[in-house]
């Protein structure tokens, strides 16, 4: 059953799951909250919410209106609203947000920029992504 990742307000009912076992190559579109438990190389783009679980390996370029990871991903971030990024997980690749939160334990390898006037462009380059 997909439940609301807990202490997440801004996380709606989930519309997808891909579990572990998963092996997923290409570009990701969708609208609502999606949870990641296996592996994905490629794009993935929404204005919505991605959880990445502890399991998950992402590989590739990630635009998102809200990112929770507790997963390992490789390649670059760029969260319109938040990033909230867990242990025992890792990122190598930079991120850019308005709104980054960083548990300790977590690995971050990479840099981060945080500008309001950025996540409105962010967001609107996944909606005109999204809408082609």
């Amino acid at each position: 059953m997909l439940r609301k990742a807990k202490g997440h307000p801004e996380v709606e009912e989930m519309v997808a799951f891909l579990g572990k076992g998963t092996d997923f190559k290409g570009t990701l579109h969708f609208e609502g909250t999606i949870r990641i438990d296996g592996r994905l190389e490629g794009e993935i783009y929404t204005k919505d919410t991605l959880i990445i679980g502890e399991a998950a390996e992402v590989m590739g370029e990630i635009n998102v209106g809200t990112l929770i990871s507790s997963g390992r991903i490789t390649g670059n971030v760029k969260a319109a609203r938040a990033a909230h990024l867990m242990m025992p997980g890792r990122l190598d690749g930079n991120v850019d947000t308005p709104s980054l939160k960083v548990e300790e334990g977590f690995s971050f390898n990479g840099r981060c920029e945080m500008s309001d006037a950025k996540a409105s462009a962010v967001l609107g380059k996944v909606k005109e992504t999204l809408n082609a």
